[in-house]
């Protein structure tokens, strides 16, 4: 089956995780895909196939003969897709791109004066949304290149390779993707997550990252009598978010640049709530980000009263990078696997976090490899079928590694 098709099968699952859920997967949706990709294993030929009771999905495709001592080499991917944007009845659109913007539909076009480096995909086949959702390449398309894959090696046992093991996990979207990652079971050296961005990219530096949940109290008094008495807590929460620095958020920071990211906000008089997530590559501006944040609670604490502002910080993960250096062969594998087959290697550092990002931390290497797609998380995603394709040819090469 071509990527392509394997790519749009999966897209027809709506997958979305859900970061206020207490179960695993998050979504009972997950387990639907994660029950049909468990059966394509199967029919491919990987051996060791299991869905577990928490919608891990794992295969092996065993060594070729003679080289059952080499190392073991783990290929993972995920099946949900980002809360923040509507993710099930996607419509992708496949388009000949010719230049020029496309009209995803009469409301909202991908515009090259938005995104310029559209342009380069002149002559490819793109897969688009229709505006109304997002697509779902972040990260249907890597698990459709791991698949394709392996399927392309078991068409061909002349190609020679080690022990392979895939591992297709649950929430990757909501910061869970690896919280029951059997490490045991996938019985890996070294792995790579397929869940980056355009075609060459090659990660082994990410965020360091925390949630922080501000809560606002207030006193709420009728307005007419509410002179010296009444604290508005959406007000004073206005007042926070205009205390962080201005420049310092996603819309103005790239490469290693951090930021505080305002994700929600809600309230009334009485209480208000927000939501940021923390971000930087540098453990020490980090630490530094975190401390300013509580510095701020403090001191408007103590202007408007102890207890009006509450702070809860906690972290998410940590930058794999110094996991990943004593272990610098597998990225200059990606690299030269890269190379043989027309890819120009780009190692940038992640903005964002992968599950291989904690899977490092619990004695995995994980670095991460590009999927192909672009503007992931919202209805301009797009992945043109090339690069799928390409990326393909990719994980061949360092399958036989």
């Amino acid at each position: 089956m071509k990527v392509s098709e394997r790519f749009l099968k999966y897209v027809s699952f709506g997958t979305n995780s859900d970061e206020n859920s207490e179960t695993c997967p998050s979504t009972a949706c997950q387990l639907e895909l994660g029950k049909y990709l468990a059966e394509e294993l199967k029919s491919i030929g990987l051996t060791e196939v299991e869905i577990d009771k928490d919608g891990y999905v794992y295969g092996v495709l065993p060594a070729s003969k003679g080289r059952e001592a080499d190392p073991s080499i783990g290929f993972i991917a995920h099946m949900d897709t980002s809360p923040a944007v509507k993710g099930d009845n996607i419509k992708p659109q496949i388009i000949n791109y010719k230049g020029g913007d496309i009209v995803l539909n009469d409301n909202i076009s991908l515009k090259v004066k938005d995104f310029p480096f559209l342009e380069k995909y002149i002559g490819c086949d793109i897969i688009t949304t229709d505006g109304t959702t997002l697509l779902g390449a972040d990260d249907k398309a890597g698990i459709a290149e791991i698949l394709t894959a392996c399927e392309c090696l078991m068409a061909h046992p002349e190609i020679s390779h080690g022990r392979i093991a895939v591992g297709i996990t649950p929430d990757e979207e909501i910061g869970r993707g690896a919280d029951r990652f059997d490490l045991k079971r996938f019985a890996c050296d070294w792995a790579y997550t397929v869940d980056g961005g355009e075609l060459g990219e090659i990660e082994y530096e990410n965020f360091n990252g925390a949630s922080v949940e501000i809560t606002v109290n207030g006193v709420n008094i009728h307005p007419g009598s509410a002179k010296n008495k009444m604290k508005n807590a959406s007000l004073l929460a206005a007042e926070f978010i205009n205390m962080l620095p201005k420049a310092e958020t996603p819309a103005h920071t790239e490469g290693y640049e951090g930021f505080y990211h305002l994700c929600e906000m809600k309230g009334d008089e009485t209480q208000a709530k927000l939501v940021y997530i923390i971000r930087d590559h540098s453990m020490e501006k980090f630490i530094e980000r975190k401390k300013f944040v509580q510095n701020l609670v403090d001191y408007l604490n103590g202007v408007y009263g102890e207890g009006t502002f509450e702070a809860e910080i906690q972290d998410s993960y940590y930058n794999m990078r110094d996991k990943i250096t004593p272990f610098m062969h597998i990225i200059d594998n990606a690299v030269n696997a890269m190379k043989s087959v027309g890819v120009e290697p780009n190692i940038i550092p992640i903005r964002g976090g992968t599950d291989g990002a904690k899977l490092s931390f619990e004695g995995l290497p994980c670095p991460n490899l590009s999927t192909g797609g672009a503007n992931f998380h919202g209805v301009h995603e797009f992945i043109p079928i090339q690069s799928m394709e390409k990326m393909v040819d990719v994980l061949i090469e360092l399958m036989k590694n």
